[in-house]
C-alpha cells in the first residue's frame, strides 16, 4: 500500500484527519513557527533586520527561478494572482473590438480583471481549454490574451498549455497562465506562457500574502505596467518626479510596494521543504492516489468530472453534486477534509497523503453518498 511521501506528523493535521483540501488549502507546516519568529525578529532589529527580509525575498526568489528553470529576474512577487492578472491587464494598450479567451469555468482571478477592464471595454470570448480546436475557432486578430489555469480549479482537468501556446501565436495573442492548482507537485516549466502566476498556499505549502508572477523577458522583452510604487521604481534614492521614473529591469515590477515578508518567510521555509523531493516524484505519488480513487469512484457507480488519464489531470479528484455541501459535512464529520463549492466536492492529494487515506475517502462516500 502507498504510504505518504511526506512525514505527516511534520504538519498541523489533527490527530485521526485525513487531510485532502491542499486544492484549498494545506495544513500549516510545523517548521513554520520558527520562520514566524524569524520574520517578528528581523522586523524588530532595525535597518540589519530589514537587510535580513529583503535577503529572504531574493532566496525566495532564486528557488523559485532555479524549480522552474528560469532565470531568477524573471520571478516577480505579487500579493496574489488576481493583483498580478489585474497588473497584466492594465498594462495593455487596449482598443475598441479588442478580445480576449478564455474557459467558461475558469477560476475569477483570471477572469474577473479582463471582465471589468472598462476604457475600453474587452470582448469576453468563451471555449473549453480542454479543446484547443474550440479555441481556435474562438480567437481572431482581435484576440490579444488567452488566460488559462494549467489545472482546473472545478474540474481537476490539466490543459495542453503547447496546443494553447499555438493557438496564440497564430493571432498573435498573450498567453498567460495561473499555475495555482499545479505549482508544488507538478514540474513548472513557464516559459511557454508570456506570463505566469501561482498562489502559493496551496501545494506550495506556503500561506496567503503572497504571489510568484513570472515575467517572459525573452517573449515580452518591453513590457511596462500600467501603474509603479516605490519599491517597483529603480532608484531608492530621493525620485526626481519632473525627470521622470524609471522601473526596476526585472519581474519585481510587479511589486509596487513592500512584499508580504512574513508570507515570505513561510515561503522560504515551504520551499526548503519541497526542495527535498523531486516535482516529477511528487507527480507520481499524488496520481497513484487519484488514480485509484477514480477507480474506485468508477466501480462504486459514483461519476467524477476529472478526466481518468493521469496526462489530463493534477492531483485533484472532483464530483459533481447537488448534495455536494451536505455530503463535505458528513465527511469532515468523519474526520474527512474535503472542499466544498461551487457544486462539487474536491479531494486534493499531496505528499502527506497515503493510500489508506483513498480506502477512507471511498467507505466514508459509500455511507454518504447521495444522488
Amino acid at each position: 500500500m502507498t504510504q505518504p511521501l511526506f512525514d505527516p506528523g511534520d504538519f498541523r493535521i489533527p490527530e485521526g484527519v485525513t487531510h485532502v483540501c491542499a486544492g484549498g488549502e494545506t495544513p500549516f507546516l510545523r517548521r513554520h513557527d520558527a520562520a514566524l519568529l524569524q520574520y517578528a525578529q528581523d522586523k524588530s532589529a532595525g535597518p540589519p533586520g530589514r537587510d535580513r527580509q529583503d535577503a529572504v525575498v531574493l532566496r525566495v526568489r532564486e528557488k523559485v527561478a532555479a524549480a522552474w528553470g528560469v532565470e531568477r529576474a524573471d520571478i516577480g512577487i505579487c500579493a496574489h494572482v488576481a493583483e498580478g492578472m489585474s497588473m497584466l491587464v492594465e498594462s495593455l494598450d487596449w482598443q475598441p473590438g479588442d478580445n480576449a479567451v478564455v474557459d467558461p469555468d475558469e477560476y475569477p482571478s483570471v477572469v474577473a480583471p479582463l471582465a471589468l477592464q472598462r476604457h475600453p471595454k474587452v470582448e469576453l470570448r468563451f471555449a473549453r481549454a480542454g479543446d484547443p480546436e474550440a479555441v481556435a475557432a474562438a480567437v481572431d486578430a482581435r484576440t490579444r490574451l488567452i488566460g488559462v489555469s494549467y489545472v482546473s480549479y472545478l474540474t481537476g482537468e490539466r490543459y495542453d498549455l503547447t496546443a494553447l501556446r499555438q493557438v496564440a501565436d497564430r493571432v498573435g495573442a498573450l498567453l498567460a497562465v495561473d499555475y495555482t492548482q499545479a505549482a508544488g507537485y507538478l514540474p513548472i516549466r513557464p516559459q511557454i506562457a508570456d506570463f505566469a502566476f501561482a498562489a502559493c498556499y496551496k501545494w506550495l505549502l506556503g500561506m496567503t500574502g503572497t504571489a510568484i508572477a513570472y515575467w517572459n523577458r525573452a517573449r515580452q522583452p518591453g513590457w511596462m505596467p500600467g501603474t509603479a510604487g516605490w519599491h517597483s521604481i529603480d532608484s531608492m534614492a530621493r525620485p526626481d518626479y519632473a525627470g521622470g521614473l524609471a522601473l526596476v529591469p526585472d519581474a519585481m515590477r510587479f511589486a509596487r510596494g513592500n512584499p508580504a515578508h512574513a508570507s515570505l518567510y513561510v515561503l522560504d521555509s515551504a520551499l526548503d521543504y519541497l526542495g527535498r523531493f523531486e516535482a516529477e516524484t511528487v507527480q507520481r505519488h499524488v496520481q497513484t492516489l487519484t488514480t485509484a480513487l477514480l477507480a474506485r469512484l468508477e466501480q462504486a457507480g459514483i461519476a467524477s468530472t476529472t478526466p481518468a488519464d493521469p496526462a489530463r489531470h493534477g492531483a485533484s479528484v472532483c464530483i459533481a453534486s447537488p448534495q455536494a455541501g451536505a455530503i463535505t459535512k458528513a465527511l469532515f464529520d468523519r474526520g474527512i477534509y474535503a472542499w466544498n463549492g461551487r457544486g462539487r466536492i474536491r479531494f486534493s492529494f499531496h505528499g502527506f497523503n497515503g493510500m489508506a487515506d483513498v480506502e477512507r475517502i471511498m467507505q466514508a462516500l459509500r455511507a454518504e453518498w447521495r444522488d
